[in-house]
């Protein structure tokens, strides 16, 4: 009797992954509204440091008990470098915004990254894009111009930071599935935390400013929120297809409600959550269609493998 291959992927839990997601939904925005807390106080660059270096002071532990010394070399390292400083200069921005904006507004216009993909994926990765695509990514246009508004005050540098942000996360994402397979995913996060914290290192003789003690354990607690935030993430992914937990991804704007109001008193207006919800609704309406392409592909695959299984005559 042969020995059975041993199984290195874990078994789909579609619950479980779930709640991982939803997990990781509830951490990373609570980063963030520390992150826009320190803001006010700390240069923006600094802060960006904290949430790289602390990360990378987590990560790094792990990273050489798991996978010893190689880890720090990655096979594609030219395209990891490019991933990093992707990664990188969209927190950048998105920080710049979360300075000057409420934290639920930055975060749904940080939401054209999926667009962003949707479009350009037929050039950079060859992946064909149907019409209904187009026209989710269209209808999510609209809900962005809502809570823009543009000619009513609404639309500032914060508001183009948010954005850029979101479109430079849209060619991060396209890096990571030219990535995918490469190396293990704890080893790409941890290589991503070390771009960033060796780059805002070295900014920071330049914009230093000495960090109180309490700041400081917050400055302690946005690496290790990223880094939790991120693992959960990817532990999410082991359990559950990507196209099951996309739509959760947009539990993250409501954490980002709830903390901005807890800290701040900030409540997007009506117009605001008009846009959100199109946003949103653009968003799932993709997930929900590629689910049922998905269902319907392993059907007919399944059709396939049960006639050719047939044996002639019977």
């Amino acid at each position: 009797m042969a020995a059975r291959p041993a199984h290195t992927t874990p078994p789909t839990n579609l619950l479980l992954g779930s709640v991982l997601m939803l997990a990781a939904m509830t951490l990373l925005p609570i980063m963030d509204g520390l992150a826009k807390g320190l803001s006010e106080r700390y240069p923006v660059t600094q802060v960006v440091w904290a949430r790289y270096f602390f990360h990378f002071a987590v990560m790094l532990p792990l990273l050489l008990l798991r996978f010893g010394g190689r880890a720090l070399i990655p096979k594609r390292l030219g395209l990891q470098l490019v991933r990093g400083g992707l990664l990188l200069a969209a927190t950048t921005l998105f920080f710049f915004a979360l300075a000057v904006m409420p934290q639920a507004t930055v975060l749904a216009l940080f939401f054209v990254s999926p667009a962003v993909v949707t479009v350009l994926a037929p050039f950079l990765l060859g992946e064909r894009v149907g019409g209904w695509r187009v026209v989710a990514v269209l209808v999510g246009f609209l809900g962005v111009l809502l809570i823009l508004r543009p000619g009513a005050g609404v639309f500032g540098w914060g508001a183009v930071f948010a954005i850029l942000a979101g479109v430079i996360h849209g060619f991060y994402m396209m890096f990571t599935r030219r990535l995918a397979g490469s190396a293990p995913p704890l080893v790409t996060l941890g290589y991503t935390a070390v771009i960033g914290a060796v780059v805002m290192s070295l900014l920071m003789p330049y914009v230093w400013v000495r960090p109180a003690v309490t700041d400081l354990a917050i400055m302690v607690l946005l690496g290790v929120l990223a880094a939790s935030g991120h693992f959960l993430l990817i532990k999410a992914f082991d359990h559950a297809p990507a196209n099951w937990l996309a739509p959760l991804g947009y539990a993250e704007i409501v954490t980002a409600v709830i903390y901005g109001f807890a800290a701040y008193g900030h409540l997007p207006d009506a117009l605001t959550w008009l846009g959100i919800a199109v946003i949103v609704g653009a968003g799932v309406w993709i997930s929900v269609k590629e689910q049922r392409m998905v269902a319907r592909a392993s059907r007919k695959a399944a059709a396939g493998l049960t006639a050719a299984d047939r044996i002639p005559g019977q």
